[in-house]
């Protein structure tokens, strides 16, 4: 069994209200994701992070930035955009969960249209939201990952701090509650 070790990196910046956010600031356990959508491990890990929500309830947060690393996934800069067009609707975690839910290995538009649909918002306004404050928030969250150390995905945060352990729901209920929110995060 890999035992977690202490990380340097730390959430830079700290999680605050301009993230997507599950759970309130105040929560005593915090778990950020730097996310790919089309990233194998990082749809494995969904599930995972679901059930850490679940059992901890009111007593985490849990934030999503992305991370889209579109040299490997040539479709994950688009399914971010319209993460970030669907959050302009206040539909950003229903459009996650259809990201992360589907069982194609690659996306595609009509998957993105589909998606919108489903969720109830016009496919254009996902697919093409026509504001630039869509794109700074993928590139902001991308470079918040990059000053933070990570350096692929999934990438977790556990308490302002670098996960290094396993990515499973006992690893993370460790991890969180061995490891408290600093007083300065």
């Amino acid at each position: 069994m890999r035992r977690a070790t202490i990380s340097t990196f730390r959430l830079d910046p700290p999680i605050g209200s301009y993230d997507h956010l599950r759970g309130v600031l105040s929560a005593p356990y915090s778990l950020v994701e730097y996310g790919d959508f089309e990233c194998p491990y990082c749809r494995a890990a969904y599930p995972v992070v679901e059930e850490v929500i679940h059992r901890l309830g009111d007593q985490l947060v849990f934030a999503f930035r992305h991370f889209p690393l579109y040299e490997l996934h040539p479709f994950s800069l688009a399914a971010a955009t319209a993460a970030e067009g669907a959050a302009v609707k206040g539909q950003f975690w229903a459009m996650h969960a259809k990201l992360y839910a589907g069982d194609e290995p690659h996306l595609t538009q009509p998957d993105l249209r589909r998606y919108a649909e489903e969720i109830g918002i016009p496919p254009e306004k996902v697919l093409w939201p026509n504001t630039r404050f869509v794109e700074d928030r993928v590139e902001s969250d991308f470079n918040s990952g990059v000053r933070s150390g990570v350096r692929g995905t999934p990438s977790f945060f556990v308490n302002g701090v670098l996960h290094d352990g396993p990515v499973s729901v006992r690893g993370f209920l460790e991890a969180l509650q061995r490891d408290p929110v600093p007083a300065d995060s």
